[in-house]
């Protein structure tokens, strides 16, 4: 049976008290923990940075698991890599076609794991040629910018296209999902192949958090 990992989202956590929620999602069993990044021009709005990371990437044993939706991937990456990720995820959408694997390269280089994602309305087999150079493509159910938005149905049919993709050929590369994930969606993504939970609202700020990460898996 295939493993399923959580990955809670600090974009939902309480930001002046950030390394509390950390510990917190890592005492009830989460294996990465998400961090969202935004430039306020690819997508709408701001979120964490690089000092935050920086502050907080060592005082647990989870992932951390890079989320950078921004349109200079190769030079936020840069920054997020020397604070402390052990996985960028940038996006298909912000850079040209021609880039992708010079950055794929780039984050390599560095010693950290790749990802790409797509946001909801971009076909997933835009993917395809890059999935035997990365480490996890990241599908996103909502649209980027924003938390506790309604998870969008496509994204199953990506999860179930991505998993036959990768099994079809081997590939050392795990699927994420991101956007209106509850134990109901969470569901549904793992019944359509999905490896990684991304869960924000879902899971912080409330008092029965393990129980609700028990429920995800």
């Amino acid at each position: 049976m295939r493993k399923i990992y959580l990955a809670p989202s600090l974009l939902a956590a309480d930001r002046c008290h950030l390394n509390i929620d950390i510990l917190k999602a890592e005492s009830f069993g989460a294996e990465y923990i998400h961090w969202d990044i935004m430039d306020n021009k690819f997508v709408p709005n701001t979120a964490l940075n690089e000092l935050e990371l920086k502050a907080n990437h060592n005082i647990h044993k989870m992932v951390n698991d890079v989320h950078i939706m921004v349109f200079n991937p190769k030079e936020v990456a840069k920054k997020f890599i020397e604070a402390g990720a052990d996985l960028i995820t940038f996006h298909y959408e912000a850079v040209k076609e021609e880039e992708i694997r010079d950055i794929i390269g780039f984050i390599h280089s560095k010693g950290v794991k790749a990802g790409l994602s797509v946001k909801p309305n971009t076909d997933v087999k835009v993917l395809f040629p890059y999935l035997k150079d990365l480490d996890l493509v990241l599908v996103m159910s909502v649209e980027p910018g924003f938390g506790g938005q309604k998870f969008i149905p496509n994204a199953l049919d990506k999860i179930a296209s991505l998993r036959e993709e990768i099994d079809k050929h081997g590939y050392n590369c795990l699927i994420e999902v991101d956007g209106g994930i509850n134990a109901e969606t969470g569901r549904m993504c793992i019944d359509a192949g999905v490896d990684i939970l991304v869960a924000g609202s879902y899971l912080f700020g409330h008092d029965d958090m393990k129980e609700r990460m028990d429920a995800l898996r």
